[in-house]
């Protein structure tokens, strides 16, 4: 599997992770294929810093020695990266900007869903920016300013806009496989402080073609 380098240096690489590969290993299903496994086979020795769900296309950063990957933890326990993921969901809001923060719970109920609004849930924030209104459906741009597991898909599926092809948070999520066959949602970019300079680096991970042809589709 192709796997594109968005940047590599002594300290970081970053690559724009395709739709159906695993970040790391499957604790049930460890022959399954993952991005850490393929990458280390030509890149050496790499260290994870976040993930991308398996169906999640886009940039996925690592660290390549154990000091860089503390300076990259402890920017992203300190809320100091900044990620913009672009999504596709059911609907058209009323609204061109959100700010939803309902409170969320990982591993919340028997699915291991991300639940909202539970006694025991913790603080959450995601900033929504709707980019593109089409017949039945909106592109907008997702900004979490925290990093709870499927934070925005749940997120979403809250406020009634689920994620295209999410069976996970929409039970009607088949009907849109005919616009894109996974769960339509890409990590588009990140900010964060490079080792050593700390100077910014921003990233972009380009839409990937059944990312495109779904808005194709729409557009027309």
């Amino acid at each position: 599997m192709d796997i594109e380098i968005l940047y590599s240096d002594p300290n970081i690489l970053a690559v724009n992770k395709p739709a159906g590969l695993l970040t790391i290993p499957d604790g049930y299903h460890p022959e399954y294929a993952c991005a850490i496994h393929l990458l280390q086979e030509s890149h050496g020795q790499l260290w994870v810093v976040h993930r991308l769900d398996k169906e999640t296309s886009g940039v996925l950063l690592f660290a390549r020695d154990a000091r860089a990957h503390k300076f990259l933890n402890d920017q992203f326990q300190n809320r100091q990266i900044q990620k913009i993921y672009r999504a596709i969901i059911a609907g058209s809001p009323d609204w061109d900007k959100q700010e939803i923060t309902l409170p969320l719970k990982v591993n919340g109920d028997r699915k291991h869903r991300t639940r909202v609004n539970l006694a025991d849930s913790k603080p959450a924030q995601t900033d929504i920016s709707v980019l593109a209104r089409f017949s039945g459906y909106s592109l907008v741009e997702a900004r979490p300013h925290t990093g709870y597991t499927h934070q925005i898909r749940a997120h979403l599926s809250a406020v009634g806009f689920p994620i295209v092809s999410d069976p996970l948070y929409d039970k009607h999520a088949l009907d849109y496989s005919y616009l894109i066959s996974r769960l339509g949602l890409h990590a588009f970019q990140i900010t964060f402080l490079l080792p050593d300079t700390t100077n910014p680096l921003s990233l972009i991970a380009a839409y990937p073609q059944d990312f495109q042809d779904a808005l194709a589709k729409l557009a027309n």
